[in-house]
């Protein structure tokens, strides 16, 4: 008996080859070359996260620099009419006048209560 008659009579049926796919020969070059590649990609898509959140922190910044202005123009409003003066531009958001707006809400994009009512209706 050869051997595979002896591995059928001991119940074991072996097949010739391996299961599953077979170890191509893989070129070592092209292999490392798919790696540096992937790295290289990797890199320009982590600069390009990093561009975008610098970005976005610096125009967050931008809009709580311009909300701490406004804030601090509502305390100066509050400070005057504690002292019984009633500032002009809160004078002109009551008469509905729009020539003595302030100045800090005027072109910086920031609605007021007034304008946002405004702009919904």
């Amino acid at each position: 008996m050869d051997e595979n008659n002896k591995m059928l009579a001991a119940g074991k049926a072996k097949k010739p080859g391996k299961r599953g796919r077979k170890p191509a020969k893989i070129d070592l070059k092209a292999k490392l070359e798919r790696s540096r590649q992937s790295a290289r990609e990797c890199r320009a898509r982590k600069k390009l996260r990093y561009q975008y959140l610098e970005e976005l922190v610096s125009s967050k910044e931008r809009a709580i620099c311009a909300l701490r202005e406004e804030l601090d123009m509502y305390k100066q409003w509050c400070s005057a009419m504690d002292q019984g003066k009633i500032p002009s531009e809160i004078k002109a958001l009551l008469t509905g006048d729009d020539q003595h707006r302030a100045p800090a809400t005027a072109g910086s994009g920031i609605k007021t209560a007034k304008s946002a009512k405004n702009h919904n209706s």
